[in-house]
């Protein structure tokens, strides 16, 4: 089935398909009974994320508080094993590489090691120095400096004097310009703790995709996108799921996606003969 064909079919179901906003979702969103793809979808992705977004139309279906709740494995697979939302992260991860969030690890790593660096630079100084106590010397030293507010802001802007004319700005990048007097493992100390607040957001970015992909409507629909997609390799690394799916398909569990996909399966087959 073409883009179009699939369109078709999903309105004979009643569905509202809009394909030209810009969709809450990444790509795509389902709401109701209404489908939104986002008009920046590329074309080859289009009718992956149809699916997608079919996949959780068929799972309101099965669970109507799913948006709310995450849904779970047990309604959608009739089953809790564990097996399979190891089999569905598997597919995940094959379907949408920004699951992995390789990017946010990778930035993550380098910011440890930034932090590992400015501790050494403030070793040099305060061999005893350890990031878990208290750095009493700095601790002295920030009360009487403005750079105090570079604790918390890695930019500040300062607005004084009688009409407000006196404007001065400092920055983590610009210590040693801003505060020539202050010592080197001062300046390395700041730069450290606003490298561990960035370390901290990546992290809790990390764990909100981590609790987004790995929920059981998520993980459904992007298992449905993933059989479309290859269902051969589907297969291959997720074999115990989709032995599971394909006889729950056949019993009519999933209502109107046993006609779509053996619309789609029949297509293809005609296709390569």
């Amino acid at each position: 089935m073409n883009e179009k064909e699939l369109i078709h079919y999903f309105k004979s179901l009643g569905l509202i398909v809009h394909t030209t906003t810009k969709a809450r979702g990444h790509q795509g969103f389902f709401i109701k009974n209404r489908i939104d793809i986002s008009r920046n979808t590329p074309a080859d992705k289009i009718i992956p994320t149809l699916m997608h977004e079919f996949a959780h139309y068929i799972h309101s279906k099965i669970e109507p508080d799913m948006n709310k709740t995450g849904g779970s494995l047990e309604a959608l697979f009739e089953e809790n094993n564990p097996v399979i939302e190891k089999e569905l992260l598997k597919v995940t991860n094959f379907v949408d590489e920004n699951s992995l969030c390789v990017r946010l690890y990778e930035h993550k790593a380098r910011v440890k090691l930034k932090i590992k660096n400015y501790e050494k630079i403030i070793k040099i100084d305060y061999p005893d120095f350890q990031r878990s106590k208290k750095f009493k010397e700095f601790d002295k030293y920030i009360k009487k400096s403005k750079a105090k507010y570079l604790l918390k802001y890695d930019k500040v802007k300062l607005i004084g004097g009688l009409f407000r004319y006196n404007i001065e700005i400092y920055s983590i990048d610009t210590i040693e310009k801003d505060f020539p007097d202050m010592p080197k493992a001062f300046a390395a100390y700041i730069r450290l703790k606003s490298a561990q607040k960035k370390q901290s957001r990546i992290s809790a970015r990390i764990n909100r995709y981590r609790k987004y992909y790995a929920k059981p409507t998520e993980l459904f629909a992007r298992f449905v996108q993933g059989l479309y997609m290859d269902e051969q390799w589907v297969c291959a690394i997720a074999p115990y799921t989709t032995r599971i799916f394909y006889n729950l398909l056949d019993k009519g569990n999933y209502f109107e996606l046993r006609d779509l996909m053996y619309r789609m399966n029949a297509r293809n087959s005609a296709a390569a003969g």
